[in-house]
């Protein structure tokens, strides 16, 4: 990479984090019960009455918090996926990990009652259940491309017959809940999901600087990449295994949010302008992403507050239509 396109990834990093912090400062500030910007930030630094301090801090700052975490967590795992298949469609939510873990969700909520952070161990084993069989049925016979996509469209489809029976054989209050947590939503989000957000990232923080490296080199090809001392299978068994972990981790958190595993890498190349993967720019745009969609979702609708997924799969089906579109006319 040139010192330009590094100098416009930090530039781009840094509008990013510029455009998170207002992002999350609206979040905080408007609601049902709007604030001035004076109670808000006494709130956050320990001061002002009971009422506020409680919807600033136990109630908006979570949410926001959780936004931003999935967000990152769903893009990353994405430009991780999308950089190894060498396929921009290459995203966890069409090569069938997220329905893994919607699965094991579904499956924790209508057989054991699960909620809260034992949801985060079901989904979890989903997202893992999934990942093996999909390596089962096309990794090991090194199937990449759409090989690896048409593999995982299948192991999906198993899997969402799954979780609609498992939504047949629940009674109505279970299977409403488990709708309304497939759907993808942040409501009642506390610090309990933060905490796992944090230690999360922070037990990946170091497999994600290493895995960033390994993936600039094997954006050369696997036979540069081999030159250069990289072991191709077991480099690629090990970012897959990091993106399944990433994926896993944001839909037991928020539920299968679609889209910003999709969309997310590849803005971040579009306004980086880079040929390769951009993990930086790529969480910090999904944080973006869903936090602004969040936002949206609960004052788009004056009275009722939508589930995020329904406005991040609005916005992505427009952004796919914006992107095959010049494709299909050109051709």
């Amino acid at each position: 990479m040139n010192l330009v396109a590094q100098r416009r990834g930090r530039l781009t990093a840094v509008v990013l984090s510029f455009g998170i912090g207002i992002a999350f400062v609206i979040s905080l500030l408007i609601g049902d019960f709007a604030l001035p910007a004076r109670d808000v930030f006494a709130a956050l630094f320990g001061g002002g009455d009971g009422g506020a301090h409680f919807l600033v801090v136990e109630v908006r700052v979570p949410r926001a918090l959780t936004a931003l975490g999935v967000g990152a967590a769903f893009a990353l795992s994405g430009a991780i996926f999308q950089s190894v298949v060498r396929n921009p469609l290459g995203t966890p939510e069409i090569i069938g990990f997220t329905q893994g873990s919607s699965a094991g969700a579904v499956a924790g909520i209508t057989l054991a009652g699960a909620t809260g952070i034992a949801l985060t161990g079901w989904a979890t084993a989903g997202g893992l259940a999934a990942a093996l069989a999909v390596w089962f049925f096309a990794f090991r016979r090194n199937a990449l491309g759409y090989r690896l996509i048409i593999v995982g469209i299948g192991v999906g489809a198993m899997l969402n017959a799954v979780t609609w029976w498992l939504l047949t054989r629940a009674n109505l209050a279970t299977a409403q809940s488990a709708m309304a947590w497939l759907i993808g939503s942040l409501s009642a989000r506390s610090w309990a999901h933060v905490f796992v957000i944090g230690i999360a990232f922070a037990l990946l923080l170091f497999p994600l600087v290493l895995g960033g490296r390994v993936l600039r080199v094997l954006e050369m090809g696997d036979d540069a990449a081999t030159g250069l001392g990289v072991r191709v299978p077991v480099a690629t068994a090990c970012l897959i295994a990091l993106a399944v972990a990433l994926c896993a981790l944001a839909v037991s958190l928020a539920g299968p949010v679609p889209f910003i595993a999709l969309a997310a890498p590849q803005i971040a190349r579009r306004l980086a302008r880079s040929p390769g993967v951009t993990l930086l720019n790529s969480a910090l745009l999904g944080a973006l992403l869903l936090l602004i969609s969040d936002v949206a979702a609960q004052h788009l609708w004056p009275g009722r507050a939508l589930p995020v997924g329904v406005v991040t799969g609005v916005v992505g089906g427009l952004y796919l239509l914006w992107i095959l579109m010049p494709r299909t006319r050109a051709r």
